[in-house]
């Protein structure tokens, strides 16, 4: 079904009447010349410029490309509001496959686009997008984040976006088991890509046992050759059910926790770097129901976005550092609230987010 301009009916009521909806702005980007098909969704900007990155990505269809842009600039309205940023939150996509269609004439084309918005939205990397990508496109566009070092940047934001998810885990574990201590819990990483292979670093140095899938094997093997007591297991179903497992972390796209999984998940704890992990509204109530502490991934996934907000103002890592840390304090006063609210943690942390834009608004 299509509105009366041909666009999917269903995207339009997303943006202009769900809850889900509520945006300011949805750019549709083209350059036929070099394949560029984009989407540019700022969510909002009562904090100050929209932040997010630029996903690369082969979406099934056009309506999929936007609907994932919408969903992840509201995401990052909240992470950005959650982490204490003066930024509202955007997000781009892509459409199409980055090993088959990237190329610099691409990326400039995006660039220009990103440039014609007038600092109303500062893009960074996300998936299928790098530091060398961003060095290409912050040349045709002055509001560029995760630029490379050589080029005035932070370079890989994956870093500190695996060290706050180790934050998120410290603190769950001190609300459910009273002790900080990862030692010896089994944690299972699904996705072991960018932020999980420095995930697994952090778990490693502190003792614990880690569990892995991902669906590129030969980066599980390179995970196992180089730690081989990591266990790495088939795919994310057999991940789940392993026996005794303290944490799960999905670490790969959305939707992880949805009907089939949360039933057969046997981790007392959910902390990952994934976006918007929850598939749909009241799957928050069912962790809850089985007992399952979810640390929000907007909240412990926000250690990228710290730093990459710092290379506007001139990047100092231990400065960026010292602030990821505090995802360790942010965690766990959600995890306070949602339990003095008598509500699940996702509903606590969408409460603090949702005060903070709004006191912002008032102050215009």
């Amino acid at each position: 079904m299509t509105d009366v301009n041909g666009a999917p009916a269903d995207v339009l009521h997303t943006l202009f009447h769900s809850d889900q909806g509520g945006h300011e702005q949805v750019v549709l980007c083209q350059d036929r010349a070099s394949g560029l098909k984009a989407v540019i969704a700022l969510h909002s900007t009562a904090l100050g410029p929209a932040l997010g990155g630029t996903r690369f990505y082969p979406y099934a269809n056009e309506a999929e490309a936007v609907a994932d842009a919408l969903n992840l600039a509201r995401g990052m309205s909240y992470k950005n509001a959650m982490a204490g940023l003066d930024h509202g939150g955007g997000k781009a996509v892509i459409i199409g496959d980055p090993e088959q269609i990237k190329s610099e004439e691409l990326l400039l084309a995006y660039g220009r686009f990103v440039a014609s918005l007038g600092g109303r939205y500062v893009t960074a990397c996300d998936v299928g997008t790098y530091v060398a990508d961003m060095d290409v496109v912050a040349r045709e566009c002055r509001w560029t984040t995760g630029r490379s070092p050589e080029h005035g940047g932070a370079g890989d934001s994956s870093v500190l976006t695996s060290f706050g998810v180790y934050q998120g885990m410290r603190a769950a574990a001190q609300h459910l088991w009273g002790d900080p201590t990862l030692r010896d819990r089994t944690v299972g990483i699904a996705g072991v890509g960018k932020v999980g292979h420095h995930l697994v670093e952090h778990l490693l140095a502190e003792g614990a046992h880690v569990v892995v899938t991902d669906v590129r094997k030969d980066v599980v093997r390179g995970i196992t050759e180089r730690h081989p007591s990591v266990v790495a297991v088939a795919d994310t179903d057999a991940l789940i059910r392993v026996e005794n497992l303290d944490i799960y972390a999905p670490c790969a796209l959305g939707g992880a926790l949805n009907d089939d999984t949360v039933p057969v998940l046997t981790a007392k704890v959910v902390c990952g770097a994934a976006n918007n992990q929850l598939a749909h509204p009241g799957v928050e109530k069912d962790l809850a129901d089985r007992g399952i502490l979810y640390a929000p991934d907007y909240v412990v996934n926000a250690g990228g976005v710290i730093q990459v907000a710092d290379e506007l103002h001139g990047f100092d890592f231990d400065r960026c550092k010292a602030k990821a840390a505090k995802i360790y304090d942010t965690t766990l006063a959600i995890f306070a609230r949602a339990k003095e609210d008598g509500i699940p943690p996702a509903a606590a942390a969408d409460r603090t987010a949702e005060q903070r834009m709004a006191e912002a608004r008032t102050r215009r």
